[in-house]
């Protein structure tokens, strides 16, 4: 079995960051019990109790740590977890588990 590239520090850093703020913790959570269909924005709003700006703005930062993608389906917006980058962040943070015990 081919073990998993590791993220680079500053990758897992910024994926790190963005799931440390409880709203962005929250969409994400939402998003990965979604499955590989994701959801739609208006579904995210309406299930958070969140205005539509505050919304955008913490899913630009779910997108820009490679944690989220999003699609277009005529009118509505899809947001979808990428399962890819959240494997390489646990990897990463599992990488030197127990490395340095004695």
């Amino acid at each position: 079995m081919k073990k998993q590239q590791t993220l680079p520090l500053e990758v897992a850093a910024k994926a790190l960051k963005e799931l440390g703020h409880p709203m962005r913790l929250a969409i994400y959570r939402q998003l990965v019990k979604a499955g590989a269909e994701g959801l739609p924005v208006g579904s995210l709003q309406s299930v958070l109790e969140v205005p539509g700006s505050t919304l955008t703005h913490h899913i630009s930062g779910l997108v820009s740590a490679g944690l989220v993608s999003q699609r277009r389906e005529g009118r509505v917006l899809y947001c979808v977890a990428q399962y890819g980058q959240l494997d390489a962040l646990i990897a990463y943070l599992q990488d030197e588990c127990c490395a340095g015990g004695d």
